[in-house]
């Protein structure tokens, strides 16, 4: 009986709309529907992470009626599924003939043709889709809390999580735009990084905490007013124990998913300075009190509290590393950020590589300001999930300002510099 025979359908299912209900009605009348629910890793492997986590999505389609069964698809590839299963038919609409999916297309139906299965493609209902209602939607889904939570679930699906400087709101609508495709992927940013470094640069202050949090916390709401992406804060070295609760609190309300705080103590100066002989490291003792008082302070078990480790940095060993990296674990760390000045990256890989074996191993976070030249894949073979370019956008913007400058005081005119720069009608029409 027609009843009987087995149809798959692939969703992602983040937001059901008409389209949706269209082809789980035209598969339940070719027979019994199970529907393999992309995982938020799989999601997350093509595009951005969906609004609703796997177990919400799922408990959506196991309510509607036309969904006999539910399982969970791991990969953008139907074919592991389709060989468990063999369904008679797969249900998908015809927007896939073209672009990224049109690979995955042709495995179903060569993998459907083992077992004389058909590929029923109903025709994509027009003027509807997930992109357009969520582009809609973002106010609601972008709340506070939403962003908050939105860095720990991208460490938990994805290899690698790109984070990218941003000093100011149009740098993070650089970020936040930034798309480049690449072997038939979507490539772009994961999040925002707000740099002690870069926000001092900025105001013309040298990086010594002149820049003050309140003063860091107002450009922030600068960037979180016309971003959706999540920002993780550098911290320094978090300040006195005794206030450190209130940053958390005041950047957790903000929005802000992480918190950065470096093992150093006393006045700052610049981690990538030569001389580092006026720095001094805080105590285990006090440092992992600090992490734990952070910690505390937090409302959303989502806000990350990030270890950073400055042993490599003040000339120390890999021992001392270690040993600083297990105690701010038990303490209560979401992540060790392992920091080097080092042109290569031998002693982070070092690091990592013992650390990984460590019982309290965490998520290990590289800046690789200095030892540009490794590829987000090391780092991913390494335990490394958060990569973060420090300073990148601050330091591509000062010579194309500094050279534009020149040009113009040379030739006593800016039409020479005009084939270089954006143009008016560029700028004007930036912010829509």
């Amino acid at each position: 009986m027609l009843s009987k025979k087995k149809v798959y359908v692939g969703f992602a299912a983040d937001i059901l709309h008409e389209g949706h209900i269209n082809i789980l009605k035209k598969a339940n009348k070719l027979g019994v529907v199970t529907v393999g629910l992309l995982t938020d890793e799989a999601i997350a492997s093509y595009k951005n992470l969906p609004y609703m986590n796997f177990a919400q999505r799922k408990a959506v389609l196991e309510n509607i009626k036309f969904v006999k069964k539910v399982i969970p698809q791991k990969t953008l590839d139907y074919v592991s599924n389709l060989n468990k299963i063999k369904p008679d038919y797969v249900v998908h609409g015809d927007d896939w003939k073209k672009g990224v999916q049109k690979k995955t297309r042709q495995r179903v139906i060569n993998t459907l043709r083992k077992w004389s299965g058909k590929l029923i493609e109903p025709k994509y209902t027009k003027n509807i889709s997930s992109s357009s209602i969520k582009n809609n939607i973002k106010e609601i889904a972008f709340s506070t809390n939403n962003r908050v939570s939105r860095l720990s679930r991208l460490i938990k699906v994805k290899n690698i999580v790109r984070i990218l400087e941003s000093h100011n709101a149009l740098t993070g609508l650089i970020i936040e735009n930034t798309k480049v495709l690449k072997n038939n992927l979507r490539e772009e940013f994961d999040g925002m990084w707000s740099s002690s470094l870069t926000d001092s640069l900025s105001r013309g202050k040298p990086d010594n905490q002149s820049v003050d949090y309140s003063t860091r916390i107002n450009g922030l709401n600068e960037i979180l007013d016309v971003t959706t992406k999540p920002l993780v804060f550098d911290g320094d070295n978090g300040g006195r124990i005794e206030h450190i609760k209130f940053l958390v609190r005041t950047l957790e309300r903000l929005g802000v998913s992480a918190l950065i705080i470096e093992d150093k103590k006393g006045l700052k100066k610049n981690s990538l300075f030569k001389n580092q002989s006026a720095n001094d490291q805080d105590s285990i003792k006090n440092f992992s009190n600090k992490i734990k008082v952070a910690k505390e302070s937090t409302i959303s078990k989502d806000f990350l509290i990030i270890a950073r480790i400055e042993s490599f940095i003040l000339g120390k060993n890999i021992n001392d590393a270690l040993k600083r990296a297990e105690a701010y674990s038990k303490s209560g760390a979401d992540a060790i950020l392992i920091h080097s000045k080092e042109k290569n990256p031998k002693q982070i890989l070092a690091f990592a590589k013992k650390f990984k074996s460590s019982k309290f191993f965490k998520p290990l976070v590289a800046v690789p300001s200095t030892y540009s030249k490794i590829y987000e894949k090391d780092l991913i073979k390494n335990g490394f999930k958060l990569v973060i370019y420090a300073n990148q956008l601050m330091r591509s913007a000062y010579p194309a300002m500094k050279k534009t400058a020149e040009t113009i005081l040379s030739n006593r005119r800016s039409y020479e510099v005009e084939k270089n720069i954006a143009s008016i009608n560029e700028v004007i029409n930036l912010i829509k």
